[in-house]
């Protein structure tokens, strides 16, 4: 994973509150401690993200509302968008875009069967018990079809409007390829 995916995670973990810290950051993207504590320097210093740490939760907060700024990026590598962050007259050439980081989606999925769950892998972030795993993506469709991909049953347990968009397309492919199947049975 890239450092902006690491950053979005981060980011996203310390708005839920839940206080994540180097050695969570370094587990889940299996990269080094010290990497990890770079990205939250990042995130500090050049992103200037208002962080501190909590010795009895052990983990990072913000100590006043925040949210990611837009990343300014261009063809050229990481120093180019470092020096776009930290310029004061932010004056940007025709041929460059503009990127929002984009903070991942999440959903509660229930999988009664393991061996589905084990292709949804690149997805589960966390195993919650019972058949249900918590799952981040970026896409709503790919996600979508991914989950239909499954061939097994699954459910979206939260939010409720993933499930309704996830009903929403079943219901439209039984209205294009005709649901006289299900009328059978």
């Amino acid at each position: 994973m890239d450092a902006n995916t690491r950053i979005q995670w981060l980011h996203k973990k310390i708005a839920m509150n839940s206080f994540p810290n180097a050695q969570r950051l370094s587990e889940r993207f299996g990269i080094s401690h010290r990497q990890a504590q770079r990205d939250l320097d990042y995130l500090r210093r050049t992103v200037g993200a208002p962080i501190a740490y909590d010795p009895k939760r052990k983990g990072f907060y913000y100590t006043e509302p925040f949210n990611l700024p837009l990343l300014l990026s261009s063809d050229n590598d990481e120093l180019y968008i470092r020096e776009i962050l930290t310029a004061k007259s932010g004056e940007l050439e025709a041929d460059d875009s503009i990127i929002q980081m984009q903070i991942p989606y999440s959903a509660l999925v229930e999988i009664p069967d393991k061996l589905t769950a084990l292709e949804l892998s690149r997805y589960v972030i966390a195993n919650k018990n019972g058949g249900r795993y918590l799952c981040e993506f970026h896409s709503i469709e790919k996600f979508i079809g991914v989950l239909f991909s499954l061939g097994s049953e699954f459910r979206i347990v939260e939010p409720i409007w993933l499930r309704e968009k996830v009903t929403e397309r079943a219901r439209m492919a039984l209205a294009a390829n005709g649901d006289e199947y299900f009328e059978k049975k």
